[in-house]
């Protein structure tokens, strides 16, 4: 087979990340390539250098054989090179026919040709195995896999000659998922490449050819035959070790009190009937892959999401569900995952986003008394660490690891019984991360319910002292943290059972 892609040496540098580093990849004509990592190895990142939606600081890449320079998506278009996101980026306003040809519409003399759009959608749908999608149909009620349909359809439209699918499979069902598979395989016998991204590995070596994998930004291994690559092998690769086992960091024998329960918890086509408890000075992790339903967990229970199903109480309290307002009030804090957009006032300073879920303490007969305010937020500010501890200081010029721990001190201030961290230390460096994990584990120490998100397996080990396995909105295992490797973790997320 003919190579279309060559990446050769890839490098792409974001302020104090280095996100790819001397990638290599290599993609065939007729091949499903499957693309393997785990989250933050720089999938992401390698598919829109691909898609010309970033341009690498270095390295080469050529398609045919010929050396290009993809100075945006269109021109990665151009090329015949198509992107289809885990996220479909379809306008739900528009039909089927106006989607599959949106920026190279069928037009003469300035005037759309609806009738000529039409009967190319729906030979391009027929070719596709759905000649039943009516193309004047407005994309937003149809289901997801109809609409990655008109998805591939849209790839096709522009004549496509590589076709990258980000977790194609992760909102579909068992008869759709067959279906997918059947339209690649359609593909593929066309001559057309697809690079395929899942974490799902009976998936990989159902619809694969062969394997890339990356961790930390690099390529450590390429080119592997996907039907006869084993698990653990695959496992080893994407986290460097065969058996990391991280003891657990704290006592916690005596934190036997019972502080938040969650009890058959249910978010439609996100969160299945989960249960669990946090005890005082406990801190349970959650692990999974993106979309797995953690973040939506910690949401739910603080309140920003309202459950279809299910109770939370607090010290044996029920909280009234779908209410922010009313989980503070129960003692619940959270720091979300995109701290400067969701859990920041960028615009105020450090000691107002510090005082921000605890206003009414200060507020007396109409009066608000900002000195005992600043007193109490400066007090905060040293508690945690944070620099400098100036309430005054405006919070967006504070680093990273700073505006985390800013966040952490809200909740300290605020008294919290339960705090619910999604992936606090996203974004912060290494001498920062210390600070906040110390911060963490004073938090546990004076009885907080501790409940953690985060995509660093090693990192979620090392401060939990018990762990959740998640598997698309379903807890699949449960054990104390001492007891779990990261292989044996990320085994179980990407194949549902432990290794």
């Amino acid at each position: 087979m003919d190579t279309v892609l060559t990446m050769r040496g890839i490098v792409k540098q974001f302020p104090g990340v280095r996100a790819l580093d001397q990638v290599d990849l290599e993609v065939r004509a007729g091949e499903v390539h499957c693309l393997l990592g785990q989250n933050g190895a720089g999938k992401s990142t390698l598919i829109k250098v691909l898609s010309g939606a970033h341009q690498p600081d270095a390295g080469e890449l050529r398609w045919r054989g010929e050396p290009v320079r993809l100075s945006g998506p269109a021109a990665a278009t151009r090329l015949g090179i198509a992107t289809i996101y885990q996220e479909l980026d379809l306008c739900d306003g528009l039909s089927i026919a106006d989607n599959i040809f949106l920026g190279h519409e069928h037009s003469r003399f300035g005037w759309t040709r609806r009738g000529t759009a039409a009967r190319a959608a729906t030979e391009l749908l027929a070719r596709l195995g759905h000649a039943e999608l009516d193309p004047a149909a407005a994309v937003g009620p149809l289901p997801t896999a109809a609409k990655q349909v008109v998805g591939i359809a849209r790839a096709l439209s522009h004549d496509a000659r590589l076709i990258v699918m980000d977790e194609p499979s992760a909102a579909l069902g068992n008869d759709e998922v067959a279906n997918l598979f059947r339209i690649i395989g359609q593909l593929r016998g066309e001559g057309v490449a697809v690079v395929y991204i899942s974490h799902r590995l009976a998936e990989i070596r159902a619809i694969g050819d062969r394997i890339t994998v990356l961790k930390d930004g690099r390529t450590v291994a390429a080119g592997l035959p996907a039907a006869t690559t084993g698990t653990e092998q695959v496992v080893s690769l994407m986290t460097g070790r065969t058996d990391l086992r991280a003891a657990a960091a704290r006592d916690t024998a005596s934190a036997t009190a019972e502080v938040l329960r969650v009890e058959q918890l249910s978010l439609p086509r996100r969160l299945h009937d989960l249960s669990f408890t946090v005890h005082a000075g406990e801190i349970l992790g959650l692990a999974g892959l993106v979309g797995a339903g953690r973040s939506e967990i910690l949401e739910t229970v603080y309140g920003a999401r309202r459950p279809a199903a299910g109770r939370v109480t607090v010290d044996g309290r029920r909280v009234r569900p779908g209410s922010t307002r009313a989980a503070v009030a129960a003692g619940l804090g959270l720091a979300p995952e995109e701290r400067k957009s969701q859990g920041l006032f960028l615009l105020e300073s450090v000691g107002r986003n510090i005082s921000a879920a605890s206003l009414p303490r200060y507020s007396r007969l109409g009066f608000f008394d900002r000195r005992r305010e600043r007193a109490d937020t400066r007090a905060a500010l040293a508690r945690v660490g944070v620099r400098p501890p100036d309430p005054a200081h405006p919070v967006r010029e504070l680093s990273g690891g700073n505006q985390q721990k800013a966040i952490l001190a809200r909740w300290l201030l605020d008294d919290a019984r339960v705090l619910l961290l999604d992936e606090p230390t996203r974004g912060v460096d290494v001498g920062a991360r210390a600070d906040v994990y110390a911060q963490i584990r004073r938090l546990a120490d004076r009885g907080v319910a501790v409940l953690l998100v985060s995509s660093d397996l090693p990192e979620l080990l090392a401060l939990s002292d018990r762990v959740l396995v998640l598997r698309e909105g379903v807890v699949i295992h449960a054990a104390p943290a001492a007891e779990l490797t990261e292989s044996a973790v990320v085994g179980m997320i990407m194949e549902g059972s432990a290794l």
